[in-house]
């Protein structure tokens, strides 16, 4: 499989080419001046071989993890402006990890460690990290490698496919009964802070996440066709949300005292540039609705879970939320388990007693 052959180089020294021969690959070739450092290559590249982390570009030597993660922030990342900030973090830390590794060396198991180290982590609040979290961490690293194999061509083939990742909850699916939805209307409405009582009704009423609710411009709303277009979504896709009902009414009596300084429907009094912060005001009306175990975003699981309850399907409701596929939402099945006898019970009835 190896083999070293002896030269004399142009000034009279000597040469030691070393040759590796693959089944299936390409050879590869290597050159010193010392017959000890030709044997070490071989040996280290057979032992390379033997534990699954050879690669036969030569690449995969020259460049260290570090290479990889700094040249994915520079590069890359700047094209994923929502995403960059946290997956920069996320990579900085698999760098103070592994950084000093050149790509030829990391193995699966190694960064099976790793991951393990992340998961028995504790975050800054004082709580053991979550899988979900753990797989933010993977994913971030498994672009970064991915890129590094099919444009960089740094190494032929990525680790993290060897590599699994923690299982996740099913997700999270908490709303409000009615009594809880009747106090925290109450609550918001009577609150000192005016804009947080429509602010709620929107975000019940249409599912909009808060970010895409805050960062609403008068020029994206359309009260007379009675919807408004979001722009900036999770998923990269503009998404038209339809109006109606008390949000809608809500809404028109607001564009009427809208402010001229600022483009946003729901600006900081302070800052007008900048959308208003709900967060103490939001956390006063729950805590006088007693109501626990409650956030923001539970608002759009509240819409979420109303629509399955009044017969909407799994694809209606995704539409709505402006997911791309139904796995996000196939949580809420179970709340339309009515809906769906109701409709396997009327196809019974047609082909047994009624006919099609």
């Amino acid at each position: 499989m190896a083999s070293i052959k002896e030269r004399l180089a142009k000034d009279g020294t000597k040469r030691y080419t070393v040759d590796i021969r693959l089944k299936g690959q390409h050879s590869q070739r290597a050159t010193f001046k010392r017959l000890t450092d030709a044997r070490k290559y071989v040996q280290d590249t057979e032992s390379a071989i033997r534990e699954g982390r050879y690669f036969k570009t030569t690449q995969a030597r020259k460049h260290t993890f570090s290479d990889l993660i700094d040249r994915y922030i520079a590069e890359v990342l700047p094209f994923k402006p929502k995403q960059a900030a946290k997956q920069k973090m996320q990579l900085e830390w698999w760098r103070e990890k592994l950084g000093v590794y050149v790509l030829a060396d990391i193995t699966p198991a190694l960064i099976v460690q790793y991951r393990n180290e992340l998961l028995s982590g504790i975050t800054y609040r004082h709580t053991q990290r979550s899988p979900a979290t753990v797989v933010r961490y993977m994913a971030a690293l498994s672009h970064a490698y991915s890129i590094a194999v099919n444009e960089w061509q740094w190494i032929e083939d990525t680790p993290m496919r060897k590599v699994k990742k923690p299982s996740e909850s099913r997700g999270r699916v908490r709303f409000l009964d009615e009594n809880e939805r009747k106090n925290l209307l109450e609550e918001c409405e009577n609150s000192p802070n005016k804009l947080l009582y429509i602010c709620i009704v929107l975000s019940l009423s249409t599912g909009m996440r808060q970010g895409e609710l805050m960062n609403l411009k008068w020029c994206d709303v359309f009260l007379n066709e009675n919807y408004l277009i979001l722009h900036e979504t999770k998923n990269g896709e503009r998404r038209r949300i339809t109006l109606s009902g008390l949000g809608l009414q809500l809404l028109k009596n607001h564009s009427k005292l809208r402010r001229i300084d600022t483009p946003l429907l729901f600006p900081s009094p302070i800052k007008p540039n900048q959308a208003i912060n709900l967060r103490k005001a939001f956390s006063n009306a729950l805590d006088n609705a007693q109501i626990e175990n409650f956030h923001w975003h539970d608002l759009r699981h509240c819409t979420a879970s109303y629509l399955a309850m009044n017969g909407a399907s799994l694809a209606e409701i995704a539409e709505i939320l402006g997911h791309k596929t139904l796995s996000m939402v196939k949580r809420y099945s179970h709340l339309s388990e009515s809906h769906v006898s109701n409709v396997v019970a009327a196809m019974n009835h047609k082909i047994f007693e009624g006919g099609i």
